[in-house]
């Protein structure tokens, strides 16, 4: 299991940094309950491995203008590796997709797309999504409201399964 290679206090240390990355090594050092020298060094090693890949401002979207949020569901003509590294690198480069993810089932792939109103959206939708290579079919759906929106992973669950194996 993945997450058991770190120790308790590399675990505590991504928490915290989870829930603030704003924090000072001096307050993380003594959430975690360790000094500050040792902290640094610990969290270090955590970027370098890879665990911790940035830190990132949680900007709401909608107080800069962005009102639209739409998750589409895209379907390709071709599901060949070339042809699905093209449409992720096109999603890469598309401003208004925030998120893509590849599925197994019905749809290929789902993005979270933003944008400041629908007019914007649906431009992207048909001059740029619909006319891409190999799509073959186009899903919508306008979000209304969030109910939650957390990008945390769950250090509780991980805890108490790294518990229950011990």
């Amino acid at each position: 299991m993945p997450g058991s290679k770190l120790d308790p206090i590399d675990r505590r240390i991504l928490s915290e940094l989870q829930a603030d990355g704003r924090m000072t090594n001096v307050e993380l050092a003594r959430r975690v309950g360790i000094s500050a020298p040792p902290c640094l060094r610990r969290v270090r090693t955590l970027e370098e491995a890879g665990f911790i890949r940035g830190y990132h401002a949680d900007i709401d979207p909608r107080e800069l203008g962005f009102e639209v949020q739409v998750f589409v569901m895209v379907g390709l003509s071709s599901q060949a590796e070339a042809d699905l590294s093209a449409f992720e690198q096109k999603c890469r480069d598309w401003p208004l997709v925030r998120e893509c993810h590849m599925l197994n089932g019905e749809i290929d792939f789902i993005l979270k797309c933003v944008s400041p109103d629908l007019s914007t959206f649906q431009s992207f939708l048909t001059e740029e999504l619909t006319a891409a290579p190999k799509v073959a079919s186009v899903k919508t759906s306008l979000v209304i409201r969030d109910a939650k929106d957390d990008p945390a992973v769950p250090f509780e669950v991980l805890e108490e399964r790294l518990a229950r194996t011990a």
